[in-house]
């Protein structure tokens, strides 16, 4: 048999086409692809913000409860004292004397008591007192102050010989009256005095942090006070203070500059008493 290696005639290369079956269009977005990761959650601007400021609230929170907390113990300790002088014997009436002496006065009319035989009319002398921030030379120290300086409290009934026996105790200078009679205090009166040293001493006794603020005084200054500024742009200038900011320890003052008074924003460090 004799092979035929003859071309098919009339048949162009480029002419023949493989069918390789129907074709379709495929889009990408139809793939859908799990690489395993899990749902991808986005986080928006305002849910970082809350979370920042959930600490926040949470601290604030806390804070205003121990702030409640504390005014609730300290009128617990104020309701405790307004039974007890609703149900003590006496008036309480006040007594000059001299400042500085009141302690004094209060020994020497506690002794007079005894040796009088007046407890029967005679219950109790108190010097009212309060702890303070005390500021001096830029230094912070706790002290204690009489609450009323040259008087002191006492709890009787009046009559001639109990008024005999205070009026003329060493260094008293007479009863806070009025047209000669003394007057007693109001209840109310008496527990505002005496409150700052049992509510003191009601927090020495819990042994805990008190909440309650202390009073700041400044030892240093006054308002009126003339002091030479010593640092900043303003050093060398006489000032006159206006202002005291004892928990921020500044003060306002009065500057002249340019020949007109100027108010000025001052530490205590800045100045110094002319």
């Amino acid at each position: 048999m004799t092979q035929d290696n003859t071309p098919f005639e009339g048949t162009d290369a480029d002419d023949i086409q493989i069918d390789l079956g129907p074709h379709e269009e495929t889009d990408l977005d139809d793939f859908d692809i799990d690489l395993g990761f899990g749902e991808t959650v986005t986080a928006s601007d305002d849910d970082v913000l809350a979370n920042l400021a959930g600490g926040d609230e949470e601290e604030d929170q806390a804070e205003a409860e121990a702030s409640a907390d504390a005014a609730a113990a300290e009128e617990a300790v104020l309701e405790e004292l307004r039974q007890r002088l609703r149900s003590q014997p006496g008036d309480w009436y006040v007594v000059h004397t001299y400042s500085g002496m009141e302690n004094r006065v209060k020994q020497n009319l506690d002794s007079r008591v005894k040796t009088l035989g007046m407890e029967e009319f005679i219950f109790e002398s108190i010097v009212p007192t309060e702890d303070v921030v005390e500021i001096r030379n830029g230094a912070k120290k706790t002290v204690t102050r009489t609450v009323l300086p040259g008087y002191v409290l006492v709890r009787m009934d009046m009559n001639d010989e109990s008024w005999g026996a205070v009026r003329h105790t060493p260094s008293v200078t007479g009863f806070v009256a009025h047209a000669n009679a003394p007057v007693p205090l109001s209840l109310e009166e008496v527990e505002k005095m005496l409150a700052p040293a049992v509510l003191a001493k009601a927090v020495a006794a819990t042994a805990g942090p008190s909440q309650r603020k202390k009073k700041i005084e400044v030892a240093d200054f006054a308002v009126g006070d003339n002091v030479m500024v010593v640092q900043g742009p303003f050093a060398g200038v006489h000032a006159s203070i206006t202002e005291i900011n004892a928990n921020n320890q500044r003060i306002k003052a009065l500057v002249e500059i340019l020949g007109r008074e100027t108010p000025v924003d001052l530490t205590f460090s800045q100045v110094q008493k002319d």
